[in-house]
């Protein structure tokens, strides 16, 4: 008499072999004998999974559950194919069902922990990764479940612990070394994720993911030949990632390279209707001053494929910087009227209507997004704008210049003698990490270079003493200055000790300057100049000093109204929501400074 159950084992492990023919083969014998066979119509479901049948799969996945509807390991592989094949919310019910089955199931409360993860819904995921590590607190997969709900609740301290818990666990799981990776990444230590990347590596993972972190990491180290190598690699592999395209772009362009877009123009003509990498390609070419292009390109976009929101917005955009307010506005308008909850097409939309002195017709807009987004940074900032042109005290508030902007001579660090030695240190070592040609896409500086990583990862003593010295400056503004007011959006936020969030270096070149901007990750901004030209001396001409209140595009009655004169030495602090540029320099001598934004160090409750 033939053995259901032992040619189910010698399928199952044929299967793990990937001989998907032999194994369903036999279960088709199997199924033939015995039609209702839950176990078998649900191994010939996963059979048929690991194969690339995803559909044929999961009917056969279902007919088991018909048959056996309390088996929990049924749900929990059916879960599984629904969220490999992307329908996240069938896949998070199908794990609950396996749970509600057998409430200790552990593959079923890991499933649902990265289907949640993936659904965005990280607080969630967290729990559930909590209640398998209290079941399984040695087992390396939850703990990665662990770090990623973590890492997606920004809670990166925590998540990097989680990630190096796993590996201490389980030193080949390849995933907690990418994602570690990946995570350091994102904190800008550049030399920590290439070794956890080549860990992943030599253990058999590649891919594209892979090589975009190994080239993000690569740049924050400085080594632009092997960065620029392997984002092209993965441009090669994928041409419409466009993460990779525009980090590709940027740093040929920041290398000074004139076909900096040479990919990314290749694949918009070879994918004209991918609207994304279309916008992106607009995008770069208004950034770098190819407005014209950039408006042809999108009016073909819309005459080929409609009144696409996001394409509208971005066409709104530079014909709001090239002047052309009315247009800007219908475009605007009714791009946003279209997706009332795109950020972006809101922001773009007050912006305009700031620059047609129309402040009582984005008040209405500003308001929403001060309701729902207290602190974020730009809606303060347009808040403060439309008060200036409506004669509304609440500007006075906002940028009170007097109180809230404040210079400070800094001491010099523990082991520094005075800072005009830290300042000469720092000049060698910021210098030698301003390597590359230009300016970034993205940020405000124009005829100057960015460092290419934050400067709070940076291991450079010298750095590392500047950063020391800011501490207490900081530290004082947040004591004698900003107050506690719970109804201002910055002293609201002081309960505590600030921290900070990000640095970096800017050097000026000859015709060098930041455009009016405000910092959005920011609550406290700062500029501490390093080194300055000659020129700074002139109170009349005043090349090269910081100046505020002035917007981006221009806006009537929203001229710069309080200027700073650079000081090697200074350090100026300022609310991060602050309108705020440089008059150009002109000469010959460069201008070498160090900013950094500060957020509270305790979140208010």
């Amino acid at each position: 008499m033939v053995d259901n159950h032992t040619e189910l084992a010698q399928a199952y492990q044929l299967m793990r072999q990937k001989r998907f023919a032999e194994a369903d083969a036999i279960c088709r014998r199997v199924i033939e004998r015995a039609p209702r066979d839950a176990a078998a119509l649900h191994l010939l479901g996963l059979i048929c999974k690991d194969n690339g049948q995803a559909e044929e799969g999961e009917r056969l996945l279902r007919a088991s559950i018909d048959l056996l509807p309390t088996r929990a390991e049924f749900h929990a592989n059916l879960a599984n194919l629904l969220r490999r094949t992307g329908r996240l919310k069938e896949a998070v019910e199908g794990y609950r069902k396996a749970l509600a089955c057998d409430v200790a199931h552990l593959p079923a409360r890991l499933g649902l922990s990265l289907a949640l993860n993936d659904l965005g819904e990280h607080s969630a995921a967290e729990a559930e990764a909590r209640t398998l590590l209290a079941h399984r607190p040695g087992d390396a997969q939850a703990q990665v479940a662990l770090a990623m709900a973590l890492s997606g609740q920004g809670k990166s301290a925590e998540a990097e612990s989680a990630y190096r818990q796993a590996i201490a666990v389980d030193a080949s799981n390849v995933i907690a070394h990418h994602n570690l990776a990946s995570l350091l990444v994102a904190m800008e230590r550049g030399e920590e994720a290439l070794a956890h990347l080549d860990r992943a590596e030599a253990l058999g993972l590649s891919g594209r993911e892979l090589l975009f972190n190994r080239a993000r990491a690569l740049s924050q180290c400085y080594r632009f030949d092997e960065a620029e190598a392997t984002y092209a690699r993965v441009v090669a592999l994928d041409p419409r990632n466009l993460d990779a395209q525009f980090n590709l772009a940027q740093l040929r362009y920041m290398r000074g390279d004139p076909m900096f877009a040479r990919d990314l123009s290749a694949a918009a003509a070879a994918a004209r209707d991918d609207i994304a990498l279309q916008t992106l390609f607009a995008n770069i070419m208004h950034r770098v001053g190819d407005t014209h292009g950039a408006e042809i390109l999108l009016r073909d976009v819309i005459a080929r494929r409609g009144p696409i929101p996001s394409v509208r917005g971005a066409l709104a955009r530079i014909l709001h910087e090239s002047g052309r307010l009315k247009e800007a506005e219908r475009e605007a308008l009714e791009a946003a009227s279209a997706e009332p909850h795109n950020l972006a097409l809101i922001e773009t939309l007050i912006g305009i209507l700031l620059a047609e002195g129309k402040p009582d017709e984005a008040q209405p807009f500003i308001r929403t997004r001060r309701a729902l987004e207290p602190t974020e940074q730009r809606w303060i900032a347009y808040e403060a704008t439309a008060a200036r042109l409506l004669g509304d005290p609440l500007y006075h508030e906002l940028y009170d210049y007097d109180r809230l902007v404040r210079s400070y001579d800094i001491q010099p660090p523990k082991g520094w003698s005075s800072v005009e030695e830290l300042n000469a240190a720092l000049v060698n070592s910021l210098l030698a990490r301003h390597r590359l040609s230009t300016h970034p896409f993205d940020q405000s500086v124009r005829n100057g270079t960015q460092t290419a990583r934050s400067l709070l990862s940076d291991p450079d003593p010298v750095v590392r003493a500047a950063l020391a010295a800011f501490a207490e400056p900081l530290q004082a503004y947040c004591r004698e200055v900003i107050g506690t007011d719970t109804h201002h959006p910055l002293s609201s936020r002081n309960v505590g000790q600030a921290a900070f969030a990000g640095a970096w270096s800017i050097l000026l070149r000859r015709e060098g300057f930041h455009v009016n901007h405000i910092h959005p990750r920011g609550w406290i901004s700062s500029a501490y100049y390093v080194s300055v030209p000659a020129e700074t001396r002139d109170d009349v001409l005043m090349s090269g000093w910081l100046k505020f209140g002035e917007t981006p595009q221009p806006v009537p009655g929203a001229s710069a109204e309080r200027f700073v004169q650079p000081l090697a030495g200074r350090l100026v602090l300022f609310p991060s929501y602050m309108w705020h540029g440089t008059n150009p320099i002109h000469g010959g001598e460069s201008r070498l400074t160090i900013a950094f934004d500060a957020v509270p160090a305790t979140p208010p409750k």
